[in-house]
């Protein structure tokens, strides 16, 4: 089995400490999507480009997965000689899905950009 990698992208990192101040329950459902994505890393609707969104209900929130978090994630994987290669998941990004209904190309490309030139 593979080597699964979360890296927290700048605006992920910035956008989540906004939320976790607003949702007390959030940190412990990151932590419990981040197993998820260790033994599933393309989890979540496809985009395109190795992207995925992920729908993540909030305890504290309320609503159910239709009105929690949308999470957007950005594989890489990466062959070695060896058996086994490595993944590398990137956490591009997390909105409410009550302030915004959804995730433009722009933004979308603006993310992986950000992301490709911080790795």
């Amino acid at each position: 089995m593979s080597e699964v990698v979360l890296i927290p992208g700048p605006t992920f990192q910035r956008e989540a400490k906004t939320l976790r101040k607003k949702f007390a329950s959030l940190a412990h459902e990151l932590r419990a999507l981040g197993e998820q994505l260790r033994e599933n890393p393309q989890l979540g609707t496809p985009l395109g480009r190795g992207c995925y969104k992920i729908r993540l209900t909030v305890r504290s929130k309320g609503g159910g997965k239709s009105g929690g978090m949308r999470i957007i994630t950005y594989v890489v994987v990466q062959l070695r000689q060896e058996a086994t290669g490595a993944t590398t998941v990137y956490l591009a990004s997390i909105y409410d899905k009550s302030e915004q209904d959804t995730i433009s190309d722009t933004r979308l490309r603006a993310l992986l950009a950000e992301i490709n030139h911080a790795g």
